[in-house]
């Protein structure tokens, strides 16, 4: 007997490495995807401009990576005692304008610099619902789309949900960029799971309808483009409130672990699967707590641990095992 709703997975016809270099943007659920290849010690940057939800400033964010554009003081605005900017969220903000400006332009360059060399982007789009200044805000240009409203007043802005067609002209000239810059460069696409009440239920369900509609239109259109059905797995699969945070909204860990699981299924290859084995290990010895920790018990089980991150680390010189090594080696006593 069946119970849960089966689902066909693609698997890449050439999955992820750990060779490759892999750009994560998106909304908040890029993040569970890119904390955990990060923790298994995959090469990756997340989010140089921060969370995004709406393509607009996903596409805007890339095409800005591959031209490396340096931000100008003209581009910050004061709100909240804080530096803020329309196209960056909030963990780039400071009360000091040049530190505010400062972190969103080595920010830039590190994605610059690690676009030019990735392998692989993954693209998670949150909701089709853009938010465009209004002429109340007297800080930047009316109509201008931000990628994050710092809590502004709600005059300040007009909700405006992008069309099928705005949305795939959008994506479709930020996907052109990035193979011109970078040609060798494979893209996957998911839809994040964590449904905008806020919007409304009907209004969410019409966001994202209008996101996988456009990721499937692109898919279809240029090579080496991928879909992973993140959405699908925890809307249609799961499908229960039991894998639902507090909050009824996001994903809970049961559900997230899930996805994960799948996703590493389907996109990592099967040497990479193997490695992920051995590095687990080191990085849960690597988080252990010792109650006592000058126990030669304990001793031990650094040195043995130490022994195992050296032996890995030959194995596989394109680890980045030095945290782990840094950890083992000095903690003995």
């Amino acid at each position: 007997m069946e119970f849960q709703l089966p689902i066909q997975l693609q698997n890449l016809p050439a999955p992820i490495s750990y060779q490759d270099k892999i750009l994560l943007v998106g909304s908040c659920f890029t993040e569970h995807i890119g904390n955990k290849l990060q923790e298994l010690k995959f090469a990756t940057l997340q989010n140089p401009h921060g969370i995004l939800f709406d393509p607009y400033s996903v596409a805007a964010s890339l095409v800005s990576y591959t031209e490396n554009r340096p931000y100008s003081k003209e581009d910050l605005f004061y709100l909240d005692e804080l530096w803020q900017s329309w196209q960056h969220h909030s963990i780039f903000s400071d009360v000091d304008k040049d530190e505010c400006l400062r972190q969103i332009n080595t920010s830039q360059r590190r994605a610059h610099a690690f676009l030019q060399h990735a392998d692989w982007i993954i693209i998670t789009l949150g909701s089709s619902f853009s938010y465009r200044l209004t002429g109340q805000a007297g800080v930047g240009a009316e109509g201008l789309p931000v990628a994050n409203c710092h809590r502004a007043p709600a005059p300040w802005f007009r909700k405006h949900l992008m069309g099928i067609e705005e949305t795939n002209a959008a994506l479709d000239n930020c996907i052109y960029r990035l193979k011109q810059f970078n040609p060798r460069l494979r893209i996957i696409f998911t839809v994040s799971p964590v449904r905008h009440i806020r919007d409304g239920v009907t209004e969410n369900n019409r966001s994202k309808a209008r996101l996988i509609e456009v990721v499937h239109n692109l898919v279809n259109k240029f090579n080496n483009l991928y879909y992973f059905p993140a959405y699908e797995l925890v809307i249609d699969v799961l499908r229960d409130y039991r894998f639902y945070d507090i909050d009824m909204v996001h994903p809970n860990y049961p559900a997230t672990t899930f996805v994960m699981e799948k996703f590493i299924q389907c996109c990592i290859n099967a040497p990479a699967r193997l490695i992920m084995e051995e590095v687990k290990k080191i990085v849960t010895a690597r988080k252990h707590k010792a109650f006592q920790p000058a126990t030669r018990a304990h001793q031990q089980f650094l040195l043995a641990h130490l022994e195992k991150t050296k032996d890995l680390q030959e194995r596989y010189p394109f680890l980045n095992l030095a945290e782990e090594l840094f950890y083992f080696e000095h903690l003995q006593r």
